[in-house]
């Protein structure tokens, strides 16, 4: 019988205190944090901790429900390309929260799961039961209590160890909580497809020996197209959440003038990502023009919740990746 469970991260700042959490039902979850983390962190040891929680019950497949992109695209897609590179990225620099990718990829081996976005903050019963819990660890350990770790998972043996949130740092300890006698009561699963039986290695998900990893799904695409995609990706409010994946699409010498006139450096324009709380925006593109081999200049009409806007981007082509360099916004009369 398929495990249907939610994983959720919290970090208080970003970094700050942060906490995690996996969710079944109320008589089936764990959460834990530490002093110092990030949400990043949090979410991947949430689904390492629910991997380590099962490992008793390996015949019976995961359906994880996760809000964290990142997450989802580590496990999915992108480790088997960093192993081979010794858990590098394209540009050859380390892999970012290493130690909690090597052991959730010793953790999945043999295991079958699958894994289903869902977006946060918008009601998933089995969503918000996690975030509550993972938001209540972070919340505890900047208060320097120790967080309610929960009943864990039936038949379960010792908690996970967490890894430091910090070189050289020490996590503290999660309570140990013996789990109850009593089965579990599995949640109803949401309608999904089942993983085939030869997906149960994360070796099909590899990545081409010459793919960019965790960059761009149209990162190798020079392609015009590609801009088109890309710019609605960044206008996705998961992905202006997820603060890695954001940092991914903006140049380094990015700069925006927005509708109100302001002037955004790349640093200010990602802090204002993590604070806003946007609603669906859609783009219908005015112009596309290549203005040489390694520029776009796209030009669309966004309409979002607080209105529509004219606007224009500058994306650059290079190291085999599309970034945008400046971006330009004024609202519509």
């Amino acid at each position: 019988m398929t495990i249907v469970a939610a994983a959720d991260g919290s970090a208080l700042g970003n970094p700050g205190p942060a906490g995690w959490a996996w969710y079944v039902d109320e008589n089936c979850w764990r959460a834990g944090g530490w002093p110092h983390g990030t949400n990043n962190m949090g979410e991947l040891m949430a689904v390492l901790d629910l991997f380590k929680s099962t490992e008793h019950v390996p015949e019976e497949p995961l359906h994880i429900l996760c809000d964290s992109q990142y997450v989802i695209n580590c496990i999915t897609k992108w480790m088997p390309g960093w192993k081979r590179k010794g858990w590098r990225k394209a540009d050859g620099k380390p892999v970012l929260n290493l130690e909690l990718l090597k052991d959730i990829d010793a953790a999945i081996l043999g295991r079958k799961y699958t894994f289903e976005w869902v977006k946060g903050h918008a009601g998933h019963d089995l969503n918000e039961a996690a975030d509550d819990r993972a938001r209540d660890a972070a919340t505890a350990y900047q208060a320097k209590r120790t967080p309610n770790a929960g009943p864990g998972f039936p038949g379960a043996g010792s908690p996970t160890a967490e890894p430091a949130a910090e070189s050289g740092a020490e996590s503290d300890p999660v309570a140990t909580v013996e789990p109850p006698a009593a089965p579990m009561q599995q949640a109803p699963a949401a309608p999904m497809q089942q993983a085939p039986a030869d997906e149960v290695q994360p070796d099909l998900f590899s990545m081409l020996e010459d793919d960019l990893d965790p960059s761009f799904p149209a990162g190798r695409d020079a392609s015009l197209e590609a801009v088109v995609q890309l710019e609605r990706e960044l206008l996705d409010p998961a992905v202006r959440a997820d603060p890695l994946r954001a940092s991914e699409l903006l140049h380094p010498d990015f700069e925006e003038i927005g509708a109100s006139g302001r002037r955004l450096s790349r640093q200010e324009a990602l802090a204002m990502f993590s604070d806003e709380t946007a609603g669906h925006t859609s783009l219908e593109v005015l112009t596309l023009n290549r203005l040489d081999d390694s520029t776009a200049l796209l030009t669309y009409r966004s309409d979002a919740p607080d209105g529509s806007a004219l606007r224009s981007s500058i994306w650059q082509f290079a190291s085999g990746r599309w970034q945008v360099r400046f971006h330009q916004g004024t609202s519509e009369a």
